[in-house]
């Protein structure tokens, strides 16, 4: 470690202060710290609890002799509905595939068949794309690069919640409430990767959300409050296929290849009603649309649902890419290779942010943004499998970025 937790507790300095533990915040990390940089990361819980170790869908990444970045940033525009930021988005589709290699150096083991990488096309894209580790692709990403950074020599700062964010002579000044008190560290450059908002916006709706309970939205608050610009801060984004029924599975983001490998949106007629493989938002209406035109279903407990027919899903495509989904279903007394399954959309995602450059700097001098805090990349609306890429694309470019500040 490059400083105890105690010491920093007593206000000890650091390069580059990384906040949030999900895989934007480890790939920052991990990026500053092998840039050079004495690097901290906090967390307010710990290290392991993170939305991204439950994004199950997969990574996009133009691999696909018929696919290039260029056609990748072209559904991404589209997915948007042309308000993403086209310079951030030329950054992620073009970095994707040195992203993926990255991310395999660091131990990552993508699926594969047939002597290269098994790839899907996921909702809104016109080509097969979507890599994946079965249906867990968040825990195994997060999981190498929590592995990478605990065996270097950076700090860990678990259980420590941003409370403040103030410039100071050499940069900025992070204030914590921690268990033992509050505590302050002094860092050259600061980045941001604590994620969205939506488990708490939806415990206000009254409705469910596929987040971890730490998604609550304080670090934007405390970035804007500093003087940070954000936008499309209102574009919250629902996950098509959330759990509905049973009850062990409600807010459950049922993963979206179950549509890339045959599965179809079914209203209670047992009719086809939108274009399954559609873009989020479009889909996620769709679904809303259809029960309030009294097409839909009630789950046992009353909720509202339509089916999402699994049965079409081949043995074999759901034994290698939906593992995980179907211990979950079966242990909860259905088999989604026997019988539909239950879903309507839940919160799922914050597409905007604070707004950030291409080195991942926001408006504020010194302090950088990556993942789901971070506006732009993604416009108004995100595809799916976008996300994890995005944590490893800005991750890595806000890491270098702010190792090269604090050390200028």
């Amino acid at each position: 470690m490059c400083a105890t937790i105690l010491a920093m507790r007593r206000g000890a300095s650091v390069d580059v202060l990384v906040v949030g533990s999900g895989a934007a915040g480890l790939a920052a990390a991990v990026s500053a710290e092998r840039a050079g940089a004495r690097v901290g990361l906090a967390t307010k819980t710990t290290l392991q609890a993170c939305n991204s170790a439950k994004a199950q869908g997969g990574i996009q990444a133009a691999f696909g002799v018929d696919d290039s970045p260029e056609v990748h940033a072209e559904d991404v525009m589209r997915s948007s509905h042309e308000t993403a930021d086209p310079k951030l988005v030329q950054l992620l589709t073009g970095e994707a595939p040195s992203a993926i290699h990255w991310l395999e150096e660091l131990g990552v083991e993508f699926t594969r068949s047939n002597g290269g990488y098994r790839r899907a096309r996921c909702g809104g894209a016109t080509r097969h794309r979507l890599l994946q580790v079965g249906d867990r692709t968040g825990h195994a990403i997060t999981k190498a690069l929590r592995d990478a950074y605990e065996a270097g020599d950076g700090a860990e700062l678990p259980r420590h919640a941003l409370r403040a964010l103030a410039p100071s002579s050499g940069g900025w000044t992070a204030s914590f409430d921690s268990k033992d008190g509050p505590a302050e560290v002094e860092a050259g450059a600061v980045v941001l990767a604590a994620g969205g908002r939506c488990f708490a916006e939806a415990e206000t709706r009254g409705e469910l959300s596929t987040n971890h309970p730490n998604a609550t939205g304080e670090v934007t608050r405390i970035a804007t409050e500093a003087g940070a610009e954000t936008r499309d801060l209102d574009a919250l984004q629902y996950h098509p296929n959330g759990g509905a029924w049973p009850s062990t599975m409600q807010g459950y983001s049922i993963p979206e290849t179950t549509r890339a490998y045959g599965a179809v949106l079914l209203n209670a007629n047992g009719e086809e009603f939108t274009d399954s493989l559609g873009a989020r938002d479009a889909v996620s209406q769709a679904i809303f649309d259809e029960v309030e035109a009294g097409r839909g279903l009630r789950t046992e407990d009353g909720r509202p649902a339509v089916w999402l027919d699994t049965t079409r899903i081949s043995p074999e495509d759901a034994d290698i890419s939906l593992p995980y989904m179907l211990r979950r279903y079966r242990g909860a007394g259905i088999d989604p290779l026997a019988q539909p399954i239950y879903t309507y959309p839940v919160l799922h995602y914050q597409n905007g942010g604070l707004v950030i450059d291409e080195h991942a700097e926001t408006t504020l001098e010194g302090v950088y943004a990556c993942g789901e805090i971070a506006g732009g990349t993604h416009g108004r609306n995100r595809m799916m499998g976008n996300s994890l890429l995005e944590c490893a694309v800005f991750g890595r470019r806000a890491g270098k970025a702010a190792a090269e500040r604090a050390r200028a």
